[in-house]
């Protein structure tokens, strides 16, 4: 018990943290009002005169009641920041009248020192952040990559609100959203937000003439644009290329118009176009079939002759072009003007047969000429005398594709005797027919190649070690034997390659449909090592056959812990025990690897123990 006493003041009991006087309060009505107050002030920690200033006996101190000298004991107890304010008490919320609780003034800065700007800036990044978390992609300032989103009309008009938060952007990537087809327009008025974009992706979205046009119209705010491609989109062709007339800017330096269903009428179109783009590097217009018929009309015709105006062409794609050997004559006529192509694909163009010759007349003033793929055109065996005869003047040349052209099998030693062989790098020849003399002529050049392809050649069967006899240790990084009739001892000469270490840098290894080979070659290959930088294997058998691998599996598990790298393995029509199956798909899966196997069922076909 604490007993006090004061003026006019009965003593007061503190039992359980409760006020109780002895007697009734003889206090007049507005002593018992202040009381009232006098506590609620105390228990928010404010002292509070009183009202008539009187002082007490040392004529020097406020005179205050017991209750305030009970509650100052208390408050010396608690901490400051457990004291409630007195806005809660005497005001409305301090969120309400904009007064902050603590009493401090508030400025237009926050306490980080960060203005109103830049706090909106930070809140409209954190909504790019929900956006791109929303769709299952990581947020990044410069690069926008919302490929396969599934995104919808709606999800544009919400990315275009963002762009105002992206200041810095360089690259927008909204490829095969096929949903955003037909409003487009959402999305590219408000380009002129992040102007600094260098690269547009906007592939496979089904877009419109009106959505090209809106594109079109919008071009002229991101005069950085270097990269376009509206790739896959066969609404681009047909008459649509006319809204991006006049509208490209100087800057750009890439054109990718895979498979847009471009015409003829289009190809004049996109004369038009590339006239005006002196520093166009690269001009990739494959894959559409009707893009060169009707050359005695002009549009192809006018294409090519606006070829010879980008002077900085380093790459010409015409693949499954429809080019028939009027269109190579016009083509060949710009050639001559464009000396810094160093990558020039006519591939895929099968009516290109027996006409060659209007183009290789033209080859030699390509002097800077590196790639050159002809593969799958029917060469005729006078369209690869031309092309051997030319080659002596493409010095700058390390890659020449010419697979998938049977006549090619029989001209292996003069083709080879014609590069220039120690600076070739890629020389691929699957399904070309090979015979024992070409396969031998291949042997020249293999030492200095980085990618060996002879699939869907049976020669090579029983005859891999004279390839691998010249390989030079660490250079080769791909080979490829698929369907090449291997037999047990091609394997363990590639396992004894593996061990000297002529296979230490090989990324991809291709021996798919080799059925003939037995167990012990593939565990001979597996158990050898040498194979660490391997990233992708293929060992799966034709889809009319299968067989058990029980017997080299073991090998393989013992191999995967050395093959870091590994990112594929592919083992279709193998069957496995159901306890091996699960030890496998355990390994792999702990290391993310892609196993790919029979579709039916989804996994390994496995089969029970015997009994």
């Amino acid at each position: 018990m604490i007993r006090l006493t004061g003026t006019r003041r009965d003593v007061t009991q503190v039992s359980g943290g409760r006020d109780r006087p002895n007697k009734p309060s003889e206090y007049p009505p507005g002593r018992t009002l202040k009381k009232l107050l006098d506590t609620c002030l105390s228990s928010a920690g404010v002292h509070m005169e009183s009202a008539n200033g009187q002082r007490g006996r040392d004529g020097g101190s406020l005179r205050r009641s017991p209750l305030d000298v009970i509650m100052n004991q208390i408050r010396r107890k608690r901490s400051f920041t457990d004291r409630k304010p007195l806005g809660r008490f005497l005001s409305r919320s301090s969120s309400q009248t904009g007064i902050p609780e603590d009493g401090t003034p508030e400025t237009r800065e926050d306490k980080g020192g960060q203005s109103s700007g830049d706090s909106e800036r930070h809140m409209g990044w954190g909504g790019v952040s929900v956006f791109l978390q929303r769709l299952g992609k990581k947020s990044d300032s410069r690069n926008l990559s919302l490929g396969h989103c599934d995104l919808t009309a709606t999800d544009l008009l919400e990315l275009a609100s963002l762009l105002q938060f992206l200041p810095q952007l360089e690259e927008v990537d909204v490829s095969w959203n096929e949903l955003i087809g037909g409003s487009l327009a959402a999305l590219t008025s408000h380009l002129q937000q992040v102007s600094g974009i260098r690269t547009l992706r906007i592939c496979s979205c089904r877009l419109n003439a009106d959505d090209v046009t809106a594109l079109g119209d919008s071009l002229g705010s991101v005069p950085l644009l270097e990269i376009l491609d509206l790739s896959w989109n066969s609404g681009v062709g047909g008459g649509a290329l006319q809204g991006l007339l006049g509208k490209l800017q100087p800057a750009l330096r890439e054109l990718h118009l895979v498979a847009c269903q471009l015409t003829a009428a289009d190809a004049a179109v996109l004369g038009g176009v590339v006239a005006a783009l002196p520093r166009l590097s690269l001009l990739d217009v494959s894959c559409n079939p009707q893009l060169s018929q009707e050359v005695d009309v002009g549009g192809f015709k006018q294409l090519a002759s606006s070829l010879s105006h980008t002077t900085n062409l380093t790459t010409l794609r015409l693949q499954a072009c429809g080019l028939t050997a009027d269109g190579l004559y016009a083509l060949g006529g710009s050639l001559r003007y464009l000396p810094s192509v160093r990558e020039l694909d006519l591939s895929c163009n099968k009516q290109l047969s027996g006409g060659l010759s209007r183009l290789t007349c033209h080859l030699s003033h390509v002097t800077h000429l590196e790639s050159l793929d002809l593969h799958l055109c029917c060469l005729s065996l006078s369209d690869l005398e031309q092309l051997i005869q030319v080659l002596p003047s493409l010095t700058s040349l390390t890659e020449l594709d010419i697979s998938s052209n049977q006549e090619a099998g029989g001209v292996v030693r003069p083709l080879v005797s014609a590069l220039p062989v120690r600076q070739m790098r890629r020389l691929p020849l699957n399904s070309c027919s090979l015979n024992e003399e070409s396969f031998t002529a291949l042997a020249l050049v293999v030492p200095n190649l980085r990618s060996v392809d002879v699939s869907w050649c049976k020669v090579v069967g029983g005859r891999l070690s004279l390839l691998l006899d010249s390989l030079k240790p660490s250079i080769i990084l791909e080979l490829r034997l698929s369907s090449c009739d291997l037999i047990t001892d091609d394997l363990h000469h590639l396992a004894s390659a593996s061990r000297r270490g002529f296979l230490s840098s090989l990324r991809v290894l291709d021996l798919s449909y080799n059925g003939s080979v037995g167990d012990e070659g593939w565990s001979a290959l597996f158990s050898a090592g040498g194979l660490g930088s391997l990233e992708d294997v293929d060992v799966s058998l034709r889809p009319s056959s299968s067989a058990r691998c029980s017997a080299w599996l073991p090998s393989l598990l013992r191999a995967l812990p050395r093959s870091a790298a590994l990112a594929r393995l592919a083992l279709q029509r193998w069957t496995v025990g159901l306890e091996e199956r699960r030890q496998l798909e355990f390994i792999l899966r702990k290391r993310s690897v892609l196993l790919e196997w029979d579709q039916d069922g989804g996994e390994l076909r496995g089969t029970e123990p015997e009994e």
